[in-house]
């Protein structure tokens, strides 16, 4: 079993009194944004901790899902290489109860774009068309819809056969994971009509 230690300086001060230091409160606008800052940096060191315990592969990170396109669509993900490829778990929020939505590997690992197109298309290192995984010709990022739940929160467990996270013209490092709002058809070219960006998150890049 792996344990996470969470650093001290990941949560928000504690204050006694009142005056000025009230202002990180748990109640006032800073200490709110300093609880979310805590709980995210939690959720990563969690995962990445899973992450080693789940074993099967030589290497593994955590990929943080930020809101883009003018959602509240969040996510938490583990990586880790397996014998059958990149495995992807953990789960993604804010989605829209019971839907469906694309969810791809991106070319570029920059997030920083405010609709996220700034990750570029698809990781396609072949220059296949796109299409579906384990249906004949798709990209190397092409990955099966996500569904959400009734609170609109959608567990992953996906598989990429022939992606890893080790450098190389196979690697995701470096790279982006890219939430769509609508789903992914599968068929349409170049990125299967899956709409506006909702949710974009960095692989970290190869040491």
């Amino acid at each position: 079993m792996v344990v996470a230690r969470i650093p001290a300086e990941s949560f928000p001060p504690r204050h006694a009194g009142t005056g000025p230091a009230a202002d990180a409160s748990p109640g006032s606008r800073a200490g709110r944004r300093a609880a979310r800052a805590a709980l995210t940096a939690a959720g990563t060191l969690l995962l990445l901790a899973g992450c080693a315990s789940l074993g099967g592969g030589s290497s593994a990170t955590a990929v943080v899902l930020e809101s883009r396109s003018g959602s509240s669509v969040t996510g938490n993900l583990a990586l880790r290489d397996s014998s059958a490829g990149l495995r992807i778990t953990g789960e993604v929020r804010g989605l829209k109860p019971d839907s469906e939505h694309g969810f791809h590997v991106h070319e570029k690992g920059d997030c920083s774009a405010p609709d996220a197109s700034s990750a570029g298309g698809h990781f396609n290192p072949a220059g296949a068309p796109h299409g579906r995984m384990g249906a004949g010709a798709h990209h190397a990022g092409d990955m099966p819809n996500i569904k959400a739940d009734a609170r609109g929160v959608a567990k992953v467990d996906q598989t990429v056969a022939g992606v890893t996270l080790a450098a190389g013209p196979n690697g995701a490092a470096g790279r982006a994971l890219v939430v769509h709002r609508d789903p992914d058809d599968y068929s349409s070219q170049p990125a299967g009509n899956a709409g506006p960006r909702v949710a974009c998150g960095v692989v970290p890049a190869a040491p």
